[in-house]
Parts: structure tokens; C-alpha cells; sequence
């Protein structure tokens, strides 16, 4: 019989590697507004989680404008779909 503290898949996974020298650091220590405008937009799931566009900072200034142009349509019509939803989980009871 194996002990069971030995076992790899029991040992917790760690933490990622911290940001490397030259990232962005956030002050969130004062009452000032932060912008994020490097991380890009967010991007609303079919499931209505939230992610965002990994490469964001390497896309150009077109891609990132039709980027824009497309997430702001599709989020608005996955919200709507989710709202909808919700509400008819809400008549059905």
C-alpha cells in the first residue's frame, strides 16, 4: 500500500512564477483611479464568465480597433441572451 502523502497527485500546485523586472506595478494604496487599459478588454463567455485577449498588447492599433468594434457586438448579444435566460428561469418558477 502506497502512503498517501507521497503520492504526486496529492501535493498542491504552486504559485506562478512572479512578473518578470520592468512589469506594470499597481499603487493601490492611495485613493487615485487606476486605468487598465493595457490589459485590453474583457470579453464576456457564453457562459457569462469573464476573460481577456491574451495577446492584446501586441496587436496593432487596427486590429485592436476592430478588436473592439467585433467584442463590443458580441458581448452585448451574449448578455442579452443571458439576461433573457434568467428571466425566463425566473417566470418558469
Amino acid at each position: 500500500m502506497a502512503d498517501s502523502q507521497s503520492d504526486p497527485r496529492n501535493t498542491p500546485l504552486g504559485l506562478p512564477e512572479p512578473p518578470a523586472a520592468g512589469s506594470i506595478k499597481l499603487d493601490v494604496t492611495s485613493n487615485e483611479a487606476v486605468a487598465l487599459d493595457h490589459l485590453g478588454p474583457m470579453v464576456v463567455n457564453i457562459d457569462g464568465t469573464i476573460s481577456q485577449i491574451t495577446n492584446w498588447d501586441q496587436m496593432t492599433e487596427a486590429e485592436k480597433k476592430n478588436t473592439m468594434r467585433m467584442l463590443q457586438r458580441r458581448n452585448k448579444q451574449r448578455l442579452d441572451a443571458l439576461k433573457q435566460a434568467e428571466e425566463q428561469e425566473d417566470t418558469a418558477k
